[in-house]
Order: C-alpha cells, then sequence, then structure tokens
C-alpha cells in the first residue's frame, strides 16, 4: 500500500468516518424512529390518517436507493478521481524539491489544475444528481404531508376526529417526513463516509504474513542461503537461485551494479522481504522459523538512510539499547570518532532536528552507525552504509567494519569494489544471480565480471583524482 494512500486513509479518511458515525448513522437512526413515534401518537388521534403517513415515508429511501442504482457507475468514477487527486496532490508535495531542481513545478502544478478540474466536473454531476433527487424526495415528502392533512379534513368533516385532533396531525403531518428527508440530504456525506470505512476495514483486514516463533539463542550465527529466488512482482523475478554461505565471524561482500538484488538479500535476512522460494537458514533452521523479534535482537541492519528522531543524541542512542550508560555511548561515539563535535555542541544531550537535518551526510551516518554498535547484535548487515557521504567518514565506518569483523558476523553490500577488497569471501551479483565468489585476488585472477567492474571503477576513480588535482593546480595558479 502506497504512502499516500496510507496518509489520506488516516487524515482525511479517519474525518469522513468520523462525520459518518457522527451525523449519518445518528440521522438515520432518528429517520426511523421519528415516523414510528409520531405513528404511535397520531394513531390515538386517527388511525388511518396516521397509517397512511407511515406508509409513504418509505418512499423516500426507495427513491435514495433507486438513484444508488443509476449513479453507481457515477459514483464510482466519482471516489476513483477522488481519491487519485489526494494521491497526485501527496505525491507532488512529498516531490516537490525535485520538482523545484528540475523547474518541473509548473509542469506539475498545471498538471493537479486538469486533476482538479476533472474532480471540480464529476463533483457538479453528482451534485446535480443529489439535486434531482432532492427535489423528488420534496415532491414525496411534502405531497405525502399533503395527503395526511386533506385526509383528517375529511375526516374532521365526517365528525369522526375532533378540531384539535385535526390541528395535531396538521402540524406533525410533515415531520413525519422531514427526518427522512433530512437523511437523504446527507447522502454525499453518508458515501463518503462507507467508501472511507471500506478503505480503512478492508487495509485493517489485510491478512497477517505468517511468522515463526522460535527463539534464537546462539551468539555465533552460520547463515545458509542456497536456491533462494524472489520477485516483488510475478513478472519482475529479482534473485535466481542464489546460493551463498556467511559463516560464523566472517567478513562477507555482496558486490554489483544497481539492481542486482543485493538490497532484496538483506531485506530477506531481516524478515522484511517474505514470500521467497528456496531456502534461507540460521543455523541449520529455516529463517521463516524465527520470530521477527529473535531477528531483529540478533542482527542488525545498517541502511544508507539510517533515521535520525528529533530530540537528543542521548535519546536516539538508547535506542540501540536502552540501558546503555553515558560512558558506553561516549565510548560508541569515540569509535565512530564523533565525540568531540557532539560534546562541543552540548553532549550527549545535544538537540537533533527531524532526521538529524542539522547534521551534514557523513556525520548523520557516523551517528546511525554508534547507534547500531550499542545494539551489539552477533550479526551486522551494512547495506550500501557508505554511499553518499563525504570521504572521511566513509574511511572512518569502513574502520568501524573491519573492528567488527574481528568478532562479528559481516555481511557488507556495496557498490563500490574498493571497499571490499579486505572480506573473506566476495560474491558478484549479476542479474539476480551469482556470477562470481571468491577472495579479491582470486576474483581479478579470474579476469571475470568481477575483475571487469574493478578495473572501470579503478580508471574513474583515476581519472577523478586526476581532475581534482589539475583543478587545484590550476586555482593555486
Amino acid at each position: 500500500v502506497n504512502s499516500a494512500e496510507i496518509v489520506q486513509m488516516a487524515g482525511e479518511g479517519v474525518e469522513q468516518l468520523e462525520t459518518y458515525f457522527g451525523r449519518y448513522l445518528s440521522q438515520f437512526f432518528y429517520a426511523l424512529l421519528a415516523p414510528l413515534t409520531l405513528f404511535l401518537i397520531l394513531s390515538r388521534i386517527e388511525l388511518q390518517t396516521a397509517l397512511l403517513l407511515l406508509l409513504a415515508v418509505p418512499l423516500i429511501p426507495i427513491v435514495i436507493m433507486l438513484v444508488m442504482l443509476v449513479a453507481k457507475k457515477l459514483l464510482g468514477h466519482y471516489f476513483a478521481i477522488y481519491y487519485g487527486l489526494g494521491d497526485s496532490f501527496l505525491e507532488k508535495l512529498q516531490g516537490m524539491t525535485t520538482l523545484k531542481i528540475y523547474q518541473a513545478d509548473q509542469v506539475a502544478a498545471e498538471d493537479m489544475d486538469r486533476e482538479a478540474e476533472r474532480f471540480r466536473k464529476i463533483t457538479m454531476k453528482v451534485l446535480s444528481m443529489q439535486l434531482n433527487s432532492t427535489s423528488i424526495m420534496d415532491i414525496i415528502a411534502y405531497g405525502g404531508a399533503a395527503v395526511g392533512i386533506l385526509s383528517a379534513l375529511q375526516h374532521f368533516s365526517e365528525g369522526s376526529i375532533s378540531i384539535s385532533g385535526v390541528f395535531i396531525i396538521i402540524l406533525l403531518a410533515a415531520e413525519f417526513f422531514l427526518p427522512m428527508r433530512l437523511l437523504g440530504s446527507f447522502f454525499h456525506i453518508g458515501m463518503n463516509g462507507m467508501k472511507a470505512s471500506d478503505k480503512i476495514f478492508a487495509f485493517l483486514d489485510l491478512p497477517e504474513a505468517e511468522e515463526g516463533s522460535k527463539v534464537l539463542e546462539a551468539e555465533k550465527l552460520h547463515i545458509s542461503i542456497e536456491n533462494l529466488s524472489f520477485s516483488y512482482e510475478e513478472s519482475r523475478q529479482i534473485l535466481h537461485s542464489v546460493n551463498v554461505e556467511i559463516p560464523a565471524h566472517s567478513f562477507v561482500s555482496l558486490v554489483g551494479v544497481s539492481g542486482s538484488g543485493k538490497s532484496t538479500i538483506a531485506g530477506i535476512l531481516m524478515g522484511k522481504n517474505k514470500g521467497y522460494r528456496g531456502s534461507v537458514k540460521i543455523n541449520g533452521e529455516e529463517l521463516k522459523e524465527f520470530s521477527s523479534q529473535s531477528l531483529l535482537s540478533h542482527i542488525t541492519l545498517i541502511g544508507h538512510r539510517s533515521w535520525l528522531f528529533q530530540g537528543t543524541v542521548r535519546e536516539n542512542l538508547l535506542m540501540g539499547k536502552s540501558s546503555a550508560t553515558e560512558r558506553q555511548m561516549e565510548e560508541a561515539l569515540q569509535k565512530v570518532n564523533l565525540l568531540s563535535f557532539i560534546k562541543a555542541q552540548g553532549g550527549l544531550d545535544m538537540q537533533l532536528l527531524s532526521n538529524g537535518s542539522n547534521l551534514s551526510g557523513g556525520q548523520r551516518q557516523r551517528l546511525a552507525l554508534a547507534r547500531a554498535l550499542l545494539h551489539d547484535t552477533p550479526v551486522y548487515i551494512f547495506d550500501e552504509a557508505t554511499s553518499n557521504i563525504d570521504a572521511e567518514s566513509e574511511e572512518m565506518i569502513l574502520q568501524v567494519i573491519h573492528d567488527l569483523a574481528k568478532r562479528k558476523t559481516i555481511l557488507l553490500i556495496s557498490h563500490r569494489l574498493a571497499n571490499v577488497v579486505d572480506s573473506d569471501s566476495i560474491c558478484m551479483l549479476k542479474n539476480g544471480s551469482i556470477a562470481e565468489v571468491g577472495t579479491h585476488q582470486d576474483l581479478l585472477a579470474r579476469d571475470g565480471s568481477y575483475a571487469e567492474l574493478f578495473r572501470e571503477q579503478e580508471e574513474l576513480e583515476h581519472f577523478s583524482e586526476t581532475q581534482r588535482k589539475e583543478e587545484k593546480i590550476h586555482e593555486e595558479e
């Protein structure tokens, strides 16, 4: 389910649901009880007239149901455009920075104008339909009241009803129909609420993925991946019969170009990507048999977009280990060369903005790594953890990874091959399959896909370094 739909459902959807239960349903029950109550009162005065008024009341909901049948297609189209407009608006709002960068905001605004105009037109059609149905309901309501009044006058002329009884019927005849008539005017609110409830309850009723109940207790974890296949969609398979061995306390790297399936494997190991085919075993037992809580307490994932929450540095670090002492937190910050900076900014009580936006990209990643170190799990997965950061932070993070590899199991995922040369084993992914496995020297000697990609990156980095030196010399001159 996309994020735009969730946001719209949690905001406007819940608001419509509240209106549905607070206004529409209360009016619905009132519209049922009011005519029955009035019938009981007026039947003591004149039964035939009261019965006539009561029998005319159901004509209004019959009109409503007929309108719904006729307008079903129109309403379906209306809600499709309505929710589509909300999704489109939220998506463009989330991507506003990108739109500005590429100067595409004007085009996006024009798209929104066209969508808004489509919504205006379909809304006018729905309101026109409602107006027509309201006119019919008015005719029934006031026509039914008139019939009741005429019936009362006839019985008065026959002498079967008193003058006070006639006045009571005249005053209350319209009240038979007005609650149901008002319910008809709430038709739009009711439809919005029902549609919102359908979406919310359909979301809440989505089946939960089956989860195991076994608990991981060993500190040394041997991970074995055999014939692993995975696809996000039936037509787009990401992994094809992947085989990888990650022994306990080993340093294994997954490399390959973007889209080769590296992060998908990390998601499977973390229990996020369900529905894989093949076998993923931890210490000889299938991954699916373990509870997610057990997996997360033994495997830590550090990605290139680890989130930092608004609050203090202390609060963010305590997420890694709630019982961590101040000394332990400072030691973790020292390992990522961030302690002196944090102390200069107020220490562990330094305030962070949402996602650490008052830190540089490298500082954010190093703080996320310090939090991960406090988590202290047997297995660490680094998924492009050194992407899009400065060279100093990249070097620092790689040093921490190599230190961790001496006592932990490390799975390093990287598109930059220079980062994985010291790995115990390197698995080269290509088009969702393992193309080569071996140490850095072995793979270079084979002169295959790994060696070709390594040379390409080396030449590119050498060219970039030469360019930087030339620019520096030119600036100095």
